[in-house]
């Protein structure tokens, strides 16, 4: 029995083992063979990798025995049945997610349906861009109505209709997307066989400086030749069952017309951050939350305010994969949350199932979009332990944490999901708390102080006490070092004067000066890895203090020797070192003020931001005026001769920088050529 157990035995355990494994590697198949990764952004703003949030499933490419041909549009109605625009067809295919054909529409009278929307008692309307009409179907298929051309003035007499995409709101006004029509989106009332209602959403043109330089010096007939600068027609667009109307404008991610959300008034409600330049559809999930897919196949998951969630599928380079698309045209979501995508070139729809990573995402929306804060907490923590680095978790947890009144812990998560903005909002609270709790202890110390002082100064006038002191201080002061680490104070206030210091006194010293650019450096780290986090301009624990410290040396020391040999090229008086003096003087207001911004920038919110960014702006006009004093005094320029000798420093500084980058790159270049010759040596005879 025992020689039994010794035989079997292993046999048996690697039987299972490998049983295990297959078993183990066959649930996780469906996720390694995904052909895309998911991207989402983090705070910072950046592109970042996360796990999969939706799974390509299935393909539907025919409708029972029609295969589609050119389909350029799609809708699900609420039971699940999908409406495909067959342009090439000349018809209206319907489905189930199975494939399964339920209706043909439009045989026989469709020319080139290139849109359609469906109502919620299934009457369908088609954007016949062939016929330039917008068709209305009944359930059985009859026509009920055509709506051709608008017979009104403000239309445009030269302007056609061409109906390329619509929707339909609750009272039956049609929002219609016309082709070459930048004048907006068209809105028809069905009342009175059709009213032309007006222009909608149009998009805002944006003017560049070129184009108020060229309308600056060219002339009326030289401008007629150019472009006109007409604003973008939208691609396509969708409304939700509040009545919002979402837009998509290729070319429109710069002047943000990328994605819009409407009102009725046609107002923008949403600032999307991140927008593909080339969106060719858009539609809006179970929970508010905004779909759009590229023609390079990107779908993009934001929510209803406009802040991205993820970023999934891909272009298709001809592997005809499930998952990517050569040229999506259309987007829609099922009451399961199953995302369908609408390929024109493979003449197919993929289907995407929500990973439970993704569900929980979207149920932390449901919950905290209906004001169950408290609630979303849970499936958001959940997300967070599956994924720490999702920054739109931390940020809605921050957010529920401010409605509830916990602003510490809402701080907390503010931060760490980059929010600004939220961590102001939280941050105000508990200054305006503490402020509450302290503010009268504050000012009897401040009283308390002020006292003392007084106290302490009559004390010292009437019995002489601290003489010793204060003339060891005054001792120390006279020093040479001393005397002209002090005398900054005085060059700030009386430029012209302290030039004449440097120039005539002898108070320029390169110790000195050394001290002062030592004092800068300490200063600007400060100023970069302390300063508030609302005014923070890089992420927090990422350190480059020793390039940071080299930049700084390096820059100071180029600027000096270029000011130094233009200068001395153009009839300049100064000497190097009293150029290199005057330009560490010169940074005296950073080394004060800089100091009181950093400490502001750590006790303000958003609402007194503009005392930071006022100080900055003084304190910066401050060093260059300072700077264009030094350069003219000891040189002994006219106003004239020192602006030109300034952009010529600024000049020949530039083409320094760019001989050592040449210089840099030929080492490098050179450097491998050598290595790779080396390596090849050795190869040969080693095999040699």
């Amino acid at each position: 029995m025992k020689r039994f157990e010794r035989r079997l035995l292993p046999k048996l355990m690697a039987g299972l083992i490998t049983f295990a494994s297959a078993f183990w590697l066959n649930g996780l198949y469906v996720m390694a063979d995904i052909p895309y990764k998911t991207f989402t952004l983090d705070g910072y703003g950046r592109v970042v990798e996360t796990q999969s949030a939706y799974i390509p499933v299935k393909t539907i490419n025919k409708v029972g025995e029609h295969s589609f041909r050119n389909a350029s549009d799609m809708k699900i109605t609420a039971d699940g049945e999908i409406y495909i625009a067959d342009t090439g067809g000349k018809r209206i295919l319907v489905t189930d997610i199975d494939g399964n054909l339920l209706e043909i529409y439009g045989e026989g009278v469709l020319n080139e349906p290139t849109g359609i929307f469906v109502t919620d008692d299934k009457y369908l309307y088609v954007a016949d861009k062939g016929a330039q009409k917008v068709i209305v179907m009944d359930r059985a298929g009859k026509v009920v109505n055509e709506y051709a051309k608008p017979d009104h003035p403000l239309y445009g007499k030269g302007v056609e209709f061409k109906p390329q995409k619509l929707v339909v709101d609750a009272k039956g006004i049609m929002y219609i997307i016309c082709e070459g029509n930048t004048n907006g989106i068209v809105q028809i009332s069905p009342a009175g066989g059709g009213t032309f209602l007006g222009y909608y959403g149009t998009n805002l043109t944006s003017v560049t400086f070129l184009d108020i330089f060229r309308r600056a010096i060219l002339t009326e007939e030289q401008l007629a030749k150019l472009p006109k600068n007409l604003p973008k027609t939208p691609k396509n667009l969708f409304i939700d069952k509040k009545g919002l109307i979402y837009t998509v404008t290729q070319g429109g991610s710069e002047d943000n017309t990328g994605l819009r959300k409407l009102n009725v008034a046609g107002k923008n409600l949403i600032q999307a951050v991140y927008v593909d330049p080339l969106p060719s559809a858009v539609s809006v999930g179970n929970y508010e939350n905004i779909y759009v897919v590229s023609e390079q196949g990107y779908v993009y998951e934001y929510n209803k305010d406009g802040s991205l969630l993820f970023i999934f599928g891909g272009k298709d380079s001809g592997r005809l994969r499930i998952g990517l698309f050569q040229k999506a045209v259309a987007v829609d979501v099922d009451k399961n949350d199953n995302v369908f995508v609408l390929d024109q070139e493979k003449n197919e729809i993929q289907v995407f199932k929500p990973t439970e990573f993704t569900n929980l995402v979207h149920e932390a929306l449901y919950l905290y979009q209906s004001g169950k804060y408290n609630e979303s907490m849970l499936p958001l923590q959940e997300v967070l332990r599956m994924n720490s680095l999702f920054d739109y978790a931390n940020q809605a947890i921050g957010q529920a944490y401010l409605q509830e009144g916990n602003y510490s812990e809402a701080m907390r998560y503010f931060r760490m999901a980059k929010d600004t903005a939220g961590y102001s909002d939280a941050y105000w609270e508990v200054r305006n708390i503490w402020l509450q709790n302290n503010l009268v202890t504050i000012l009897l110390v401040l009283v308390l102080i002020g006292a003392l002082w007084k106290l302490v100064k009559s004390i010292r006038e009437k019995y002489g006490l601290f003489s010793r002191a204060a003339a060891a201080a005054v001792s120390f002061k006279n020093r040479p070092l001393v005397s002209r680490l002090n005398y900054t104070w005085y060059f700030i206030r009386h430029p012209i004067d302290g030039c004449y210091g440097i120039k005539m006194e002898n108070k320029a010293s390169y110790l000195c000066a050394n001290i002062l650019l030592t004092l800068f450096i300490i200063v600007f780290l400060i100023d970069k890895y302390a300063t508030g986090f609302i005014v923070k301009t890089i992420p927090d624990g990422r350190y480059k203090i020793f390039s940071d410290i080299g930049g700084i040396i390096a820059f100071f020391l180029l600027l000096t020797a270029c000011s130094y040999l233009v200068c001395a090229i153009n009839d300049g008086e100064a000497t190097f070192r009293q150029l290199y003096a005057a330009y560490a003087y010169s940074l005296g207001p950073y080394l004060v003020i800089k100091i009181l911004v950093v400490l502001l920038s750590n006790v303000i919110t958003y609402n007194e931001i503009f005392l930071v960014e006022f100080s900055n702006f003084f304190l910066y006009l401050w060093i260059s005026v300072l700077l264009f004093i030094a350069v003219k005094e000891i040189n002994g320029y006219s106003v004239k001769e020192t602006v030109k000798v300034i952009l010529l420093t600024a000049f020949f500084a530039l083409i320094v920088v760019l001989l050592i980058f040449i210089m840099y790159v030929l080492t490098t270049q050179v450097y491998d050529f050598i290595e790779a010759i080396i390596g090849e040596a050795v190869y040969r005879f080693e095999k040699s």
